[in-house]
């Protein structure tokens, strides 16, 4: 099993308010499913979680709801939601006052993580027979000349520019370190439709692309940008956006 931490894994400290502005948000059913396999639903803790996309979507289906994340920026632009607090701290050392979470989530963060250490906070801050869910979603799919445009981009132009953590997404952290009771998860995906605009800030928000610019490489995403633009038409127009959604879930014990 691959524990993978690059020394430099905040790559997002910066980019609170396109991440808040142009990240997919998590479906109901994937909500609905983790607060029915939780022992309860007082209270749900999700670590890394950026600008809140999962932690507003839990909250329609636990009492309160806990968001923690290192950065403060990414904090900064996360929606203010009755029932959430928002919380700055590194997951692997989580503040000593929080405890009894029925629920605790990762959404696209756990690659960053050192997962010992996390994993023995996760250990401390749970309830008993508390769930654990590490979830990640996988390359977009977008049909026809666009979605092969954009798997161009993805698998051949930009491979080069991923951080080596992106390699443990794109396996939906099959390879990841999980050291509890699994449990069997749904077929879930994230679906949206999006205008031209939303497809290119929702791929200014990647990793790759800040790699870009510290590389002098941003012609690879402009010229992109540049031929989607031709095959799109009317910019305002919308297309139908998924991600697969992967989990790894199981019981602390």
């Amino acid at each position: 099993m691959t524990n993978i931490k690059h020394d430099e894994a905040n790559w997002f400290s910066q980019g609170g308010q396109k991440y808040s502005q142009y990240r997919p948000e998590y479906p109901p059913e994937l909500a609905r499913f983790l607060a029915g396999i939780s022992p309860r639903t007082h209270k749900a803790l999700d670590v890394g979680c950026g600008t809140g996309q999962l932690t507003r979507t839990l909250s329609a289906y636990f009492a309160s709801v806990t968001g923690v994340d290192p950065s403060e920026d990414q904090l900064k632009n996360a929606f203010p939601v009755p029932g959430i607090t928002y919380i700055h701290s590194a997951a692997e050392s989580l503040p000593g006052n929080l405890c009894d979470y029925d629920l605790i989530t990762v959404a696209q963060a756990a690659h960053w993580f050192h997962l010992e250490e996390f994993y023995r906070e996760v250990r401390r801050v749970a309830s008993s027979d508390a769930v654990i869910a590490l979830i990640s979603y996988g390359v977009l799919n977008i049909e026809g000349e666009v979605g092969a445009r954009f798997e161009k981009l993805y698998y051949e132009e930009i491979a080069h520019l991923w951080p080596p953590e992106r390699k443990l997404v794109d396996s939906g952290y099959r390879e990841l370190s999980f050291p509890f009771q699994e449990l069997d998860v749904p077929d879930l995906k994230i679906e949206a439709e999006w205008n031209l605009q939303a497809l290119l800030g929702y791929i200014s928000t990647w990793s790759a692309v800040r790699q870009a610019q510290q590389k002098g490489q941003e012609y690879l995403f402009a010229r992109f940008a540049d031929e989607l633009a031709m095959m799109w038409g009317d910019p305002e127009s919308c297309r139908k956006m998924s991600w697969p959604l992967n989990i790894r879930i199981g019981k602390v014990k």
